[in-house]
């Protein structure tokens, strides 16, 4: 199918940036959310780093006003979705929150409409039966932070239809990303998998006493090549999602190894959730 409407759901750090990404690919683009504030940070963004890539001379005067005419930020969910060809949903990582939302999405959007998840961890079949077309719902896993970030999971869980991984591949391309296909669904997709061995390690290190965060990332990326240590991952991603995450699996599971680590549970509640609130295991100077 022909994708030209994209409509985002959830405006947050990664909601704008998956917005914004499709925008400058030429998608007509609505990113909606149910904070007025959330929404206004996120148009601000937009209007802030389209006149950077300029300054650079990483895009035309013209693209970056083309990009930025391609892209409204709007609280009504109906009005987004309404007409979309393809609605990504970045909200909260909450089980019983996305299926209320596919639910809802389902009876909004055309019967044409392909529905994604930018789920971190939770796979698509345990979204798909909350609407009428389980084939056209499926994992779309971008990386934060999206504008920058090149590749993009897809995953082809049992009900999710060729055609629906052919349209969204195509989607991922034509953004200028590089799709990494699943041909079965599995908890983390693959690269959080990798990722969540490295961070349960690093973490049990640090409630442990070993070593502190900041040698702990030292030898991450001093020694292991890593781009960046699993504290500074976490901060930047957002020690809530990491609680929320944790949280999850372990109610699905019933593992009390699958509880979050007591640092993470600690900072949870201080709001200490890395960059996004100016303090998580590193302190930023305020939100």
């Amino acid at each position: 199918m022909d994708i030209d409407k994209v409509c985002v759901v959830g405006a947050g750090n990664m909601g704008h940036q998956i917005a914004l990404a499709a925008s400058i690919a030429g998608y007509r683009v609505a990113c909606t959310d149910t904070g007025a504030e959330i929404l206004q940070k996120a148009a601000a963004f937009a209007d802030s780093y389209l006149p950077q890539r300029v300054a650079k001379g990483k895009m035309t005067a013209a693209a970056a006003q083309r990009a930025r005419e391609n892209v409204t930020f709007t609280g009504d969910l109906a009005m987004a979705a309404g007409d979309a060809d393809l609605v990504i949903e970045a909200v909260t990582e909450n089980l019983a929150l996305k299926r209320d939302l596919f639910a809802r999405l389902d009876r909004l959007c055309p019967a044409r409409t392909i529905l994604a998840t930018n789920s971190s961890y939770i796979v698509s079949s345990k979204i798909a039966d909350a609407t009428a077309r389980p084939g056209q719902v499926c994992n779309l896993h971008f990386f934060n932070p999206a504008l920058v970030m090149k590749v993009v999971e897809v995953v082809k869980g049992p009900h999710v239809a060729p055609e629906t991984v052919e349209a969204v591949t195509a989607v991922v391309r034509r953004m200028g990303k590089t799709p990494v296909l699943l041909n079965k669904e599995i908890y983390g997709f693959l690269v959080n998998r990798l990722l969540a061995a490295q961070k349960k390690e690093a973490l049990y290190l640090r409630d442990l006493g070993v070593a502190s965060p900041e040698d702990i990332d030292t030898a991450v990326t001093g020694a292991l090549g890593y781009p960046m240590g699993p504290f500074r991952l976490m901060d930047l991603t957002g020690i809530d999602l990491t609680c929320h995450v944790a949280m999850e699996r372990y109610r699905e599971t019933g593992d009390p190894a699958e509880k979050p680590s007591p640092v993470v549970v600690e900072k949870y509640v201080k709001k200490e959730w890395g960059r996004k609130t100016g303090k998580g295991f590193y302190d930023y100077g305020g939100a």
